[in-house]
């Protein structure tokens, strides 16, 4: 995992896979359990655009993957995204821990 050497990413990036996490605990079983493409979609697009921003590549490219299966209504394969992004947001929370500051 690399994160940028940006001091403002470094700064907020604690902050960000914080919210993030909050955020899927909160919003992606209703989303699904409701089956809301529209926001599915939104929040994958936000998530891709905004990991990228942050050097998370791996967790942009779920978030790539998951809007494609939000367009096509495959709540099944939506459904199996919850628990790879969590952890995918863990890892990093793991990783700045040991390795930024």
């Amino acid at each position: 995992m690399q994160i940028p050497d940006d001091p403002v990413i470094r700064d907020l990036i604690d902050e960000f896979v914080d919210t993030w996490i909050i955020d899927l605990d909160q919003q992606y079983s209703t989303l699904i359990d409701s089956k809301n493409d529209t926001d599915l979609y939104r929040l994958a697009h936000t998530l891709k655009g905004s990991c990228f921003q942050f050097g998370l590549n791996e967790i942009a490219e779920l978030g790539i993957e998951l809007m494609g299966h939000a367009k096509q209504k495959d709540w099944e394969k939506c459904a199996g995204y919850e628990t790879p992004l969590k952890n995918g947001f863990k890892d990093v929370k793991k990783f700045i821990q040991e390795n930024v500051n």
